[in-house]
């Protein structure tokens, strides 16, 4: 049977796992599996299996909408966009190009996010860009900036995390937040490894760690030196590795030592004998990784944390080595591209320094502007939304929800509100598009082609797989138009690939390299890990080895080392041969489309509509799933993620969670956990989908990789010749101008709420699996709200006889900026002193009018993880 499925990405977590759009007969679409993409295997959550959904017409924006008279309503293109224009540039005129804001998101893709921060320089002329990427990855930016001088998420693949002997896992639920990530952490058990979680919670990850730490929120920077301290007294430095591949060890350990473990346990409640059994598991085996996710990082102290981890990597010899070494797990889709090509306050493309003469002069060159008419630095993403309606008047808002997801958020409500202008592009009619003036419906991930960057650093196509609705164009689009209005005519493109093109040349040389990187090669390899410089010779870096500071590299004080010049530095020699499996294995990858779009389309273009009525039908999927215990995560053979909603789908080796049938967990029950043996209950009608891609010439297809109803997709040999791409970085040297890797010393501080007589409690935040970041998506799919219909607040079984609460009864959260309501869960998987919320919803169960802004003074990072809370319970009415 001919395969005629389009192979794409996941529009949701950095995982960014394969899946295929697959039509249906009857007509629409349908997510299926994709086994040949090496994250996931075939596997996928929920919110993955689930995706198509929010493509209908029924659940999203297809007409622009403008404010008349207090409401919205809907608008022509031309009207909309010619009062954007209108607006902004009359807020230019009369007060300055920085009472302009444009603020954007980590689910954009490269290209978007490129073209952002393109147009609020070139166009606009402000400086008052940023993103909510900052809310995520910005602290472990920093650190890793600072200690290595070079940021990327993870510098290796997920694939070495079941070779090496322990992982700490500092602050991540992966089996809610990522569920196919779960995989790579039960084979690492099932290989003799040790996993060792960091949470307060008693999560649905801890429960897989051979050891659990559940310190008091805010004191993850103590446990870290605590650790280092019992590194050092029980002599199990690597003394070599630290005399040549570091420098500042003596101020770090002298700043460890100041944290003896007696004092450790009184700061985090961690027993010292844990944290001996930590030091032992962590040092036994010859290889060990460290990773962080939000909980170390979303602090007031947040890079600091980040480098005390990651100092007690260097000191055990634990970076730069395979099989070791310290990794941040990126949050949303394209947070990690989001952060390197030029939507950040402090940022230009290939994560150069905007205040680096020679960066400012190759971008400029780039676009063709005077380096001079760059502006600087802006304020970073917290900053600019509480200078909204103040020193900003006018707002370009694309892809984010900060009404839902910005700390404060009661406050952040109130400033977007006394804004002159705002305008927003999104999908979805979010709570923030419904504050706006005007707004624009763009396209979603299966309606576009573009790239996006994993967490990993693997550089993926996503391609386009279905046509837009009608009334529904690009961001690029509304790009195009709105600079082709100000006064710029030229410069943005609508075609994605000539974006990355572009994208290309001003990356070359720097930090994040793409210029080696091309759509055909993602295609047929897979995606590439960059840095991919286009010369072929290695400079910049290695396949498998070290990356090479760009020349003129400063050695700044936050550490920034890797922005500098045009061209890249000699990178050392290539690793062939010395790393196990060779350099970087790839995988078959998907074939790519003969040209830049599948049936030579390009987004935009109007292709008639066909298949059944608009919208989703009823309870799709629903009974498909058989409940199982509500106590654990794993299943007979080990490998099974916990959950309702959220649940994975079977991959092809059988290894992905949750095949076979959900978990009901903590009272959230649906069935959503396997494909469904009829195609039609997970079409989604109305959508018409695009022809797939062809074979690449000299690559037919096999009757095998047609098999088994087009689930899979067409493979090719990766290409032969060029820069391979860097899967592994640091093997041979760090990015820093001397190829060390720098410890930095840091003192545990209290955070910047700490509990007293009137809020006694600390208050931290997180997601569910069943739902994603601010829910702007997931909150319309029917399965994803019956699994996880409204925010709860988890209290300790102690606590709430203390308070007199049970079960089920409203309780009101209160901290200094506002006050929740919602239910009640009493676990005993919370610490007594701590109560948690998830921050998906609106409303009065809003988490984050809660949190606190509090921000990080290097990564200028909220404080999401801890404040000062009480709770109280609500009688009838109240």
């Amino acid at each position: 049977m001919e395969n005629t499925s389009t192979p794409t990405h996941c529009p949701y977590c950095a995982l960014q796992c394969g899946m295929n759009i697959t039509p249906l007969p009857q007509g629409g679409v349908e997510v299926t599996e994709r086994p040949d993409f090496p994250v996931n295997r075939g596997a996928l959550c929920g919110k993955g299996r689930t995706a198509a959904q929010v493509l209908s017409p029924a659940l999203r924006l297809t007409s622009p909408l403008v404010r008349e008279g207090g409401r919205l309503v809907e608008a022509s293109w031309p009207r909309a966009l010619d009062l954007i224009a209108e607006r902004l540039g009359a807020t230019r005129e009369r007060y300055g190009p920085d009472a302009l804001g444009v603020f954007g998101g980590g689910g954009l893709t490269n290209e978007k996010a490129y073209a952002l921060g393109k147009f609020a320089r070139v166009v606009l002329g402000t400086s008052q860009i940023d993103y909510n990427g900052r809310f995520c990855m910005s602290s472990a930016a920093a650190a890793g900036t600072k200690a290595f001088g070079l940021d990327r998420g993870l510098p290796f693949p997920l694939e070495d995390i079941p070779k090496t002997g322990c992982v700490i896992l500092v602050g991540s639920n992966l089996a809610e937040t990522m569920p196919p990530s779960l995989r790579f952490f039960t084979e690492l058990r099932e290989n003799g490894g040790t996993l060792i979680v960091v949470d307060p919670r008693r999560t649905r990850t801890a429960e897989q760690a051979d050891l659990h730490l559940a310190p008091r929120p805010g004191t993850d920077l103590a446990l870290a030196l605590g650790l280092l301290h019992l590194v050092v007294a029980e002599g199990r430095t690597d003394e070599e590795y630290i005399r040549e591949r570091t420098t500042g060890w003596e101020e770090a350990r002298a700043a460890a030592m100041a944290h003896w473990p007696e004092h450790v346990e009184r700061i985090t409640g961690v027993s010292v004998p844990e944290l001996r059994e930590a030091v032992r598991l962590f040092c036994a085996p010859e290889t060990a990784m460290v990773l962080t996710a939000r909980g170390p990082e979303q602090q007031s102290k947040g890079t600091d944390t980040v480098g005390a981890w990651i100092n007690l990597c260097l000191a055990t010899g634990r970076a730069g080595r395979p099989l070791s070494g310290y990794g941040c797990l990126t949050g949303q889709g394209n947070g990690q591209g989001g952060r390197e090509h030029g939507q950040k306050a402090d940022q230009l493309p290939g994560y150069r320094k905007l205040d680096d003469p020679a960066a400012r002069a190759h971008v400029a060159g780039v676009w063709g502007v005077d380096p001079d008419a760059l502006p600087g630095p802006g304020r970073s993403a917290y900053e600019l939304l509480d200078a909204l309606g103040t020193d900003v008047r006018a707002l370009l808002l694309m892809g984010s929800n900060p009404v839902v997801s910005a700390p404060r958020a009661a406050h952040v409500e109130q400033r977007l509100r006394s804004l002159d202008f705002l305008a927003v592009a999104d999908v979805v009619l979010s709570e923030t598009a419904e504050l706006a003036d005007v707004v624009l419906p763009v396209t979603q991930w299966a309606e576009e082609t573009g790239t996006t960057t994993s967490l990993e650093g693997r550089v993926l196509l996503r391609r386009q797989a279905v046509t837009p609705p009608p009334g529904v164009h690009s961001d690029l689009y509304v790009l195009h138009e709105l600079a082709d209005r100000l006064g710029v005519e030229k410069g943005f493109p609508t075609d994605p690939e000539e974006v990355f093109e572009e994208l290309r040349r001003a990356s070359a040389g720097g930090p994040a390299d793409y210029s080696g990187i091309t759509y055909r090669r993602l295609a047929e390899e897979n995606g590439v890990f960059w840095p991919c410089p286009e010369d072929s010779t290695g400079a910049g870096a290695t396949a498998d080895g070290g990356a090479a500071a760009p020349d003129g590299a400063a050695d700044t004080a936050e550490g920034a080392g890797t922005a500098g010049a045009e061209d890249a530095g000699a990178g050392a020699a290539a690793a062939e041969g010395r790393f196990p499996g060779g350099a970087q294995d790839g995988g078959a990858g998907a074939a790519a489309a003969e040209g830049r779009f599948p049936g030579g389309t390009e987004p935009g273009t109007p292709v008639a509509v066909a298949g059944g009525p608009e919208g989703v039908s009823e309870g799709a999927g629903a009974g498909t799933a058989q409940h199982a215990s509500a106590a654990g995560t794993a299943g007979a053979d080990g490998r099974t993620t916990a959950d309702a909603g959220g649940g994975m789908t079977a991959g092809t080796d059988g290894t992905a969670a949750g095949a076979g049938g959900s978990l009901a967990v903590d009272g959230e029950d649906a069935a959503l956990d396997v494909l469904p043996d009829d195609p039609a209950s997970e079409a989604v009608p109305g959508l018409t989908p695009l022809a797939p891609p062809a074979p690449l010439p000299g690559h037919p297809t096999t009757g095998t990789e047609a098999a088994s109803e087009a689930r899979l997709v067409r493979t090719v040999p990766r290409v032969v010749g060029g820069h391979p791409g860097t899967p592994r970085l640091f093997l041979d040297r760090f990015a820093t101008p001397d190829g060390r890797a720098r410890f930095v010393p840091v003192f545990h501080r209290a955070t910047a709420e700490e509990p007293d007589s009137e809020y006694p409690l600390l208050l931290t935040t997180g997601r569910v699996v069943s739902q994603y970041q601010s829910g702007a998506q997931t909150r319309r799919v029917a399965e994803l709200n019956a699994a996880a219909p409204g925010p709860f607040v988890e209290l300790h079984p102690r606590l709430a006889a203390r308070l007199g609460a049970a079960d089920g009864d409203p309780v009101a959260v209160v901290s200094r900026r506002g006050r929740a309501v919602a239910p009640a869960r009493i676990t005993p998987a919370i610490r007594p002193d701590t109560v948690f919320m998830p921050f998906h919803w609106p409303g009065e169960g809003r988490a984050n009018t809660l949190t606190n802004p509090a921000l990080d003074p290097t990564s200028r990072m909220p404080e999401f993880k801890s404040c000062a809370v009480r709770v109280e319970v609500l009688g009838p009415g109240e």
